[in-house]
């Protein structure tokens, strides 16, 4: 297999509790993540000059080992003694530095391409193990789905498939830093938490409206403080017809579910219009059955 091409899907966090700061300085979480069909695509080519190039559609993207994708595929050569050269150019098109997992998916995507072009034979759960030496989230973009995850994000439980739903996903034009968020988070005093548990009886009854009613995210005690333009986004997408709406990950991206594909198009229209968004998208679930 001289090239590969691959999809590195995007998610959303349809849950994300806090459950204390750490001594170490982490904090422990439990999230419930859910993959949609947003995805960057990567494709990797054998190369005659050693070493590893990356390349991209976005200029202010690194192409060194600053990259995560340029990490991932350094990661698994230097352990296989895998002296070939690659090429790696990566087309982005999940919003960049916006809590739908992008880079890590880029990273996940990458390792599960070099682990087939070069027949390393590594199985999920062994490129997983790799992986979150890469970040957090890097083992759950290897898996996909729905899971539970917790810990800082690398202890994965599969979960039922969310129920099928069309998902508007707005990016507003300003960047948030996961460090700043994280930093300002008042995690031992947070008097709210999302019901998890409750929503993963819900999902295994496939009770979309019970999963909406649901939605949750302690990060937003932060990030929407600091960008009330994230709230603005989830009144206009629940006004528009939105089951309901939520902040992803540390921000600032804000989805809402939606029953119907014509309601949620309108909404997205409202909201771009509006002039609140700077990226928008309509996407679905992408669901993994495990049976």
């Amino acid at each position: 297999m001289n090239e590969i091409g691959l999809k590195a899907y995007g998610k959303i966090n349809l849950a994300l509790d806090v459950v204390r700061k750490r001594e170490d300085g982490y904090h422990e979480v439990r999230m419930i993540m859910q993959t949609v069909k947003m995805y960057d695509y990567i494709k990797i080519k054998k190369s005659k000059e050693k070493g590893i190039r990356v390349y991209t559609n976005l200029s202010f993207l690194p192409t060194d080992e600053n990259n995560l994708v340029y990490k991932a595929a350094k990661l698994l050569m230097d352990e296989f003694n895998i002296e070939q050269g690659i090429e790696i150019k990566l087309d982005k098109f999940i919003p960049v530095a916006a809590g739908m997992g992008g880079g890590s998916s880029d990273a996940a995507t990458v390792m599960i391409g070099i682990n087939k072009m070069f027949e390393l034979g590594l199985k999920k759960n062994e490129l997983m193990d790799r992986g979150v030496k890469i970040g957090a989230d890097v083992p759950y973009c290897i898996l996909r789905g729905t899971c539970l995850a917790e810990g800082i994000g690398e202890k994965l439980t599969t979960l039922k498939p969310m129920p099928n739903c069309y998902v508007v996903v707005i990016k507003p034009s300003i960047s948030v830093s996961t460090k700043f968020v994280y930093e300002n988070l008042r995690a031992n005093e947070l008097t709210y938490h999302p019901d998890i548990d409750g929503m993963i009886a819900d999902i295994g009854a496939g009770d979309l409206h019970a999963v909406a009613g649901k939605l949750g995210n302690v990060l937003e005690t932060v990030t929407q403080e600091e960008y009330p333009v994230i709230g603005e986004i989830k009144r206009s997408l629940i006004n528009d017809g939105a089951i309901n709406a939520l902040m992803s990950g540390s921000g600032p991206t804000v989805f809402g579910l939606f029953e119907d594909k014509d309601v949620a198009e309108n909404a997205l229209q409202n909201v771009k219009s509006s002039g609140l968004g700077k990226q928008f998208f309509v996407t679905e679930m992408y669901n993994i059955d495990r049976r």
